[in-house]
């Protein structure tokens, strides 16, 4: 059975009725520079024909593929979804196509991959959301624009601006404001950077700002943990808020909390982070964190499109994560406090 032939720039204008080099400006501007009328039958036609690129054949001719590839470990993370969205749509505003690309192994296998696709010349620029080994790093670069913004590590647990920790002081220093003294930290599974982060972070601002500490407890995802931290406190504890590092973690807290009969928050408080859609409707609503991932993923693309036109990296003076004040805080009761 005879192949069938692939489709070229050369059919699409014969069918569109249009010159190959207005079918070519077309494909290279993506229809912005092309008049209303010859873009819609030079569409129409594309889709008629069902035409597809050579993407290799156009990069030996232009060096432009309009092309990105974003690559991560492999592995799952809702977060690196959210990551993706915006990348994409800050590439696609520039003009360029993403593809995602998952990479198993070591560092050391994913930079030999890496280097490979730089070499195929499909990709105009790669942007990396996990660690590179630095003497390949700069062999990609040699070939491509590349930005490293090591988001994720092998395990695809959160690392760079993801461990940010700083919305932990925030909720700290205003609960310290409602007149809380005695602060108790749930802490996730601690192979994870953010976990890590999180827990630094509770130690430095109690200590930064005198507040007396029962403790950093816990260390697993497990809703039994965050329940036991809370059913394990003495009788006379003085604890009136607690932190756990995500929403799972502080809502069993807020069920050992009740089960031992005190009231949130008006006898003690709790916050997560996350910003589990489930935080909005509990009894009470939960304080938490949101992390923008989407907006993460637009700065890291546009480190790489500024790499690519040769342009400073841009810089950022807003966070990326922000509390979200819930019901489940709020002032001290004196009785207890």
């Amino acid at each position: 059975m005879q192949q069938q032939r692939r489709p070229t720039i050369y059919d699409i204008a014969k069918t569109a009725g249009v010159s190959h080099m207005t079918v070519s400006r077309y494909l290279r501007f993506n229809g912005e520079r092309t008049r209303e009328d010859p873009r819609e039958r030079i569409k129409a036609a594309i889709a008629e024909l069902d035409y597809r690129p050579n993407l290799a054949a156009r990069a030996l001719r232009t060096t432009r593929t309009g092309r990105l590839a974003i690559l991560f470990p492999s592995g799952s993370a809702a977060s690196s979804v959210h990551m993706l969205t915006g990348a994409t749509e800050a590439a696609r505003e520039a003009g360029y196509q993403v593809d995602a690309i998952t990479l198993a192994g070591s560092a050391a296998e994913r930079s030999e991959r890496m280097l490979e696709l730089a070499e195929a010349g499909l990709f105009e620029g790669l942007l990396a959301l996990t660690p590179l080994e630095s003497e390949r790093q700069a062999q990609i670069a040699s070939r491509v624009p590349v930005v490293v913004g090591a988001e994720y590590d092998d395990e695809m647990r959160g690392i760079g601006d993801l461990a940010d920790a700083s919305p932990v002081a925030e909720i700290i220093e205003t609960l310290a404001g409602y007149g809380h003294r005695t602060f108790l930290h749930i802490a996730g599974d601690r192979s994870y950077t953010t976990v890590r982060s999180r827990e630094q972070t509770f130690l430095e601002t109690v200590e930064r700002l005198g507040l007396d500490s029962a403790g950093s407890v816990g260390g697993s995802w497990l809703g039994e943990t965050g329940q036991q931290a809370v059913l394990d406190l003495p009788d006379d504890t003085r604890v009136t808020a607690i932190i756990a590092s995500n929403d799972d973690l502080a809502a069993a807290a807020i069920h050992a909390a009740i089960h031992r009969g005190w009231r949130v928050p008006e006898d003690v408080s709790v916050a997560g982070w996350d910003n589990n859609a489930l935080g909005a409707w509990l009894p009470p609503t939960l304080t938490s964190v949101k992390v923008d991932y989407e907006e993460l993923g637009r700065r890291a693309m546009a480190k790489l499109l500024a790499a690519m036109r040769d342009e400073a990296e841009p810089s950022y003076s807003e966070p990326v994560a922000a509390v979200v004040w819930r019901d489940s805080t709020g002032p001290v009761n004196p009785a207890r406090g």
